[in-house]
C-alpha cells in the first residue's frame, strides 16, 4: 500500500509516534511518503521504500506570515498525483489534516486518496477548541475517511467537545521493544555514583507542568540524594530555570536539550517524571516503562490507560507537590520496590503496546476504508453510465 504521512517534525509524541508508525509500516511492505516542514525528529535515515519531501514555504511582502497550509497543500497534491498514493495519514487535525483535505479535493476524483486523520491531544483540547479554529478542525473530522485518536480519554473529550457524528477509533501509541528495553548504562555521564537521576523529558510546554518537577524536587532533595536531568526543549524551560535558581538548586539540575536517542538515556533513571495537566495518551512513560524504569505521573487524561497506580508506576493529583514527592521519595529510597514496580511495568507494554499487536490495527483499518472507498466509486461510476454525476467522496459517512 502506498502511505502518505504528514507530521510534526519536531520532538513532540505526535512526531514521534507518526515517523515511528511510518517506519514500522515501511517494515511491513509498505511504501511511505513524509510530507513535513523539515526532517522528522526520528527518521535518521532513509530507506528503499520510505521517501521523504520537504515543503517549500515562500515569503512575500504580501503575506505577514508564510502560508504554510497552502504550501502543504500544495506538496501534498503533488506527492500523490505523482505517486498514486492511495492513504494519506495526517498526524494532528490543523494544519495537516486540512491541508491533506485541500490537496485531496484538487485530485481528480478517481485519484483522490483515504484521508485519515489522527488526534494526538493539543490539536483537539487547545488548538481545536480555539473559537478561530473550532469550525475548520470540526469539518475536517468529519471529512476524514476515518478518525482515530491516541487514548478513550481522548476519543471521548472530541466527541464531547465537537458533537461528532462519530466516535473517534482509538489505537494506543506504541514503542520499539528491541529499542526500548533494559540496559547497560554509563551512569557517570550524568550523575555522581551516589546520586539518584530523576529524568524529564518533553517539549516544555505549559501543559507539562515543568515548574512542578522543580518544586517536587527541591521536596526530594531534603530525603534523597539526586540529580534532575532534564531532556528537551521549549518555551518553559525559562520558568524551570528561574525557578530552581530561587530555590537554590540549579546546580543540581542538568539540561541536556533535544535528544535523537533518548532509548541509551533511559535506563540511566531511577525514576521519569511527567507531572504534566494531562497526557492524551503519554509516550515517554510508555518508553520509560518499557526500560523498566519507575514512572510518576499525574492521573489525568489518557495516562491513566498506560500506567495501573502503584502497580506499574504512581499516579498522583495535578500540581499536588507534596504527593509527588512523596511518591519519589519512597521510589527512589527502596530500590527492590522500584525494581519490581519496573519489570512489572515491561511485562504491562510487552503486552499491549507492541508494534506487533497495534500496527495490524492501523493495517486493518486502512484496509477497511479503502475499500469503502472502492464501493463509493463503483457506485459513481454506475451513476455516471445513466447520466448522473456524483462526487464519490460524499457518498458515505465519513466522506461527507
Amino acid at each position: 500500500m502506498k502511505i502518505g504521512i504528514t507530521c510534526m517534525p519536531s520532538a513532540g509524541g505526535s512526531g514521534v509516534l507518526a515517523t515511528e508508525l511510518g517506519l514500522a509500516l515501511a517494515d511491513r511492505g509498505h511504501e511511505i511518503h513524509f510530507v513535513t516542514v523539515e526532517q522528522p525528529f526520528r527518521l535518521e535515515h532513509f530507506r528503499d521504500n520510505v521517501f521523504a519531501h520537504v515543503v517549500d514555504t515562500i515569503t512575500y511582502p504580501l503575506f505577514r506570515t508564510p502560508p504554510y497550509t497552502l504550501a502543504l497543500a500544495a506538496k501534498i497534491y503533488e506527492v500523490a498525483s505523482e505517486h498514486g498514493i492511495e492513504i494519506w495519514h495526517a498526524h494532528y487535525a490543523i494544519p495537516n489534516a486540512a491541508s491533506a483535505l485541500l490537496a485531496r479535493d484538487m485530485l481528480p476524483e478517481t485519484e483522490r486518496f483515504c484521508l485519515v486523520t489522527t488526534l494526538h491531544g493539543t490539536d483537539i483540547t487547545l488548538v481545536g477548541s480555539d473559537p478561530s479554529f473550532f469550525s475548520v478542525t470540526r469539518h475536517v473530522m468529519e471529512r476524514s475517511c476515518e478518525i482515530t485518536a491516541v487514548s478513550e480519554w481522548l476519543a471521548r473529550e472530541t466527541v464531547s467537545l465537537f458533537d461528532l457524528s462519530r466516535k473517534p477509533r482509538v489505537i494506543y501509541n506504541f514503542f520499539d521493544p528491541g529499542k526500548f528495553r533494559p540496559r547497560p548504562v554509563n551512569r557517570r555521564v550524568l550523575a555522581a555514583d551516589h546520586e539518584k537521576i530523576i529524568m524529564h523529558i518533553s517539549n516544555f510546554r505549559p501543559v507539562k507542568r515543568v515548574t512542578d518537577v522543580v518544586r517536587a524536587f527541591r521536596k526530594i532533595l531534603d530525603r534523597v540524594e539526586a540529580r534532575l536531568v532534564f531532556v528537551g526543549d521549549g518555551p518553559e524551560r525559562i520558568s524551570a530555570v528561574g525557578v530552581a535558581r530561587q530555590l537554590g538548586i540549579a546546580d543540581r539540575i542538568t539540561h541536556l536539550g533535544n535528544i535523537t536517542n533518548i532509548e541509551e538515556l533511559l535506563p540511566a533513571a531511577d525514576l521519569v517524571f511527567q507531572p504534566s495537566e494531562h497526557e492524551s495518551f503519554g509516550l515517554v512513560p510508555l518508553e520509560a516503562m518499557a526500560c523498566e524504569v519507575p514512572v510518576l505521573a499525574t492521573a489525568s487524561g489518557g495516562i491513566v490507560e498506560v500506567i495501573e497506580n502503584g502497580v506499574t508506576g504512581y499516579l498522583v493529583d495535578v500540581g499536588d507537590i507534596d504527593a509527588m514527592a512523596e511518591r519519589a521519595i519512597e521510589i527512589l529510597s527502596c530500590p527492590e520496590r522500584a525494581r519490581e514496580m519496573g519489570q512489572r511495568a515491561r511485562r504491562h507494554v510487552m503486552e499491549k503496546f507492541t508494534p506487533d499487536i497495534i500496527i495490524p490495527q492501523y493495517e486493518a483499518m486502512y484496509a477497511e476504508v479503502q475499500a469503502k472507498y472502492r464501493a463509493t466509486l463503483g457506485a459513481a461510476a454506475d451513476l455516471h453510465s445513466i447520466g448522473i454525476t456524483e462526487d464519490p467522496t460524499r457518498r458515505h459517512k465519513g466522506y461527507s
